[in-house]
């Protein structure tokens, strides 16, 4: 990792004043291959602001002197919206006991430098603080021969199964969202993956 790159674990009142930035860099990262987010800045400051306040959420942000170059959010699944909580109650899973990851997004340039890393030792900390059993996330499931699939795109799959992570397909949610190119909002199916603590 650069000298002169400085992560941070944030709590709610912390996370306000670099709100902005997180929403910016949000739109920027997730208009890459698979989520191909089309945002708008109304929405991230209305979705980070559950971050904000909540009492036990957190979010680790790297920087880059004072530039926020990337940032890995995290919170009690018990504070999350319905469309998360209602895999985990469907299957009769307490969701007291789960700690949910949000995103994960760095700037390519500043990727490769174990910040990945960081970001779920940093969360997987923050949960057990809060007395979690588990630790969950979603990514989005996209068909194999998609074809706006860059060549050189590669799944993170490998990488967070070597963090111990293991994919239950039973545990899957609809989100939507406006994909670049689209006129209007589509439902895309998400697939959660978990880890014992």
């Amino acid at each position: 990792m650069k000298a002169d790159l400085k992560i941070l674990r944030l709590r709610n009142p912390e996370i306000q004043p670099f709100i902005p930035e997180l929403a910016k860099l949000r739109i920027n990262i997730f208009k890459e291959y698979p989520y191909l987010y089309d945002g708008h800045l109304e929405y991230e400051y209305k979705y980070l602001n559950t971050y904000v306040k909540c009492p036990h959420s957190i979010v680790v942000l790297v920087f880059d002197h004072e530039q926020v170059v990337g940032a890995s959010t995290a919170i009690p699944l018990e504070f999350e919206t319905i469309e998360f909580q209602k895999p985990f109650l469907d299957h009769q899973i307490p969701i007291a006991d789960i700690f949910y990851f949000g995103e994960s997004i760095l700037k390519p340039e500043y990727r490769g430098q174990n910040i990945y890393r960081r970001f779920f030792e940093e969360r997987e900390a923050a949960a057990r603080e809060y007395g979690c059993k588990q630790v969950a996330f979603a990514a989005i499931e996209r068909p194999e021969n998609d074809a706006r699939k860059p060549k050189n795109y590669v799944p993170l799959d490998k990488v967070w199964k070597h963090f111990g992570y293991e994919k239950h397909p039973e545990l899957r949610t609809y989100f939507e969202w406006k994909e670049v190119g689209e006129q209007h909002e589509t439902s895309k199916p998400l697939v959660f993956w978990m880890k014992n603590l």
